[in-house]
């Protein structure tokens, strides 16, 4: 499952990284009821399922809140608290267009039941589908006590 030591990081496991998602998409679900309110307020009933409209503003708010953290700093809320970081496989910053990508290479490694996430676990590189469609990578930022020694 290969975990690559650089500079006290290594690549986060499987479950890091769920866990950061999870945290990740409690915030995110949080966010579109605070912006579901005032639409339903001024409609003054439920919306109905299904309203294309209404789908398509809930991805948009999933695509700025991962795409707009990846871009600024490389990490989510959830990646800051399990002390997560996304970078280009070559170490560099990940641009918006490239965190563009990963989102949506992300949603398709989400629709085969969520198999291009989990892929990582028998991934020679422990990478996901969109780890490598995207070519970026999810490091663990060891603490220096614990980093393992080289």
């Amino acid at each position: 499952m290969g975990t690559e030591t650089l500079h006290n990081r290594q690549r986060a496991g499987f479950l890091r990284r769920l866990l950061s998602a999870t945290y990740d998409w409690l915030l995110v679900i949080a966010v579109m009821m605070v912006l579901s309110t005032p639409i339903v307020a001024a409609l003054g009933d439920a919306i109905r399922p299904g309203n294309a409209y209404y789908r398509a503003g809930m991805l948009l708010i999933a695509f700025a809140f991962f795409s707009g953290f990846w871009s600024h700093g490389g990490q989510t809320l959830g990646m800051k608290a399990w002390r997560l970081k996304l970078r280009r496989r070559d170490g560099s910053a990940v641009s918006l267009q490239r965190a563009a990508l990963r989102f949506v290479c992300a949603a398709v490694s989400l629709l085969p039941a969520g198999l291009g996430f989990i892929w990582m676990l028998w991934d020679e590189d422990g990478l996901s589908w969109h780890d490598r469609w995207s070519d970026t990578i999810v490091e663990w930022a060891v603490k220096p006590e614990t980093a393992p020694a080289a």
